[in-house]
């Protein structure tokens, strides 16, 4: 059996991970005979957003145990990561890959991404196994790995900054997943569109299906 590592930033979007992307993504990976583990990096967030207002709340979270609210209290230490013990790597999206996995909200394409997730990432595409990216996230992979081929959508600005940062932009719409064959990884816009709740499951379907048949 195929076995995932889905890394989490937190929990909900504004601040965290993308609750339909992540969960969405989970199921299709258990749905298409495939297991998988959840990470989070054991930090502070960089802020707590009222998903209700949109206003910044005055309290502090730790992204580690907000990731265990999707990940029913089973959630790994990103740092615990051994790339040798799975066949592929998940990030969906939310502004936690921003703010919490990365600079990114902040600093554009001059941003620093997570030490453990770089190192996670560098392990993974070191031994050729697949890495998928969904939403925001892909920015990550271009900032780590640099000349690779992606896509967030089709948001002007963010493929500027992944242009900046080295890597190939290509645009993409609603469930479609972009391959980098060379460099194995597989990318999908989900919530960088416009989209609602059941585009989003296309977009997860289908980058699952295409990492496991890559595998």
């Amino acid at each position: 059996m195929k076995k995932f590592a889905v890394v989490l930033s937190g929990s909900g979007v504004f601040d965290g991970s993308e609750i339909h992307e992540a969960t969405l993504s989970m199921y299709f990976i258990r749905k298409q005979g495939a297991a998988y583990d959840v990470f989070a990096p054991d930090i502070e967030q960089y802020h707590v957003v009222n998903h209700l207002t949109g206003e910044v709340a005055d309290e502090k979270r730790n992204v580690r145990v907000e990731s265990a609210r999707i990940a029913r209290g089973n959630v790994r230490p990103l740092d615990q990561f051994d790339p040798a013990a799975y066949d592929a790597l998940l990030l969906p999206g939310g502004f936690g890959a921003a703010k919490n996995l990365s600079t990114f909200a902040f600093d554009g394409a001059n941003c620093k991404v997570n030490p453990d997730l770089e190192q996670a990432i560098k392990g993974m595409h070191a031994a050729g196994k697949p890495i998928a990216a969904l939403c925001i996230s892909p920015v990550l992979l271009a900032k780590v790995l640099g000349e690779v081929k992606l896509t967030i959508g089709q948001d002007e600005g963010t493929a500027a900054a992944i242009t900046e940062m080295g890597a190939t932009h290509q645009a993409a719409d609603h469930g479609e997943v972009l391959i980098d064959e060379k460099n194995k990884i597989f990318t999908t816009p989900c919530y960088m569109l416009d989209a609602d709740i059941a585009q989003i499951g296309e977009g997860a379907e289908n980058v699952v299906r295409m990492v496991l048949s890559h595998g």
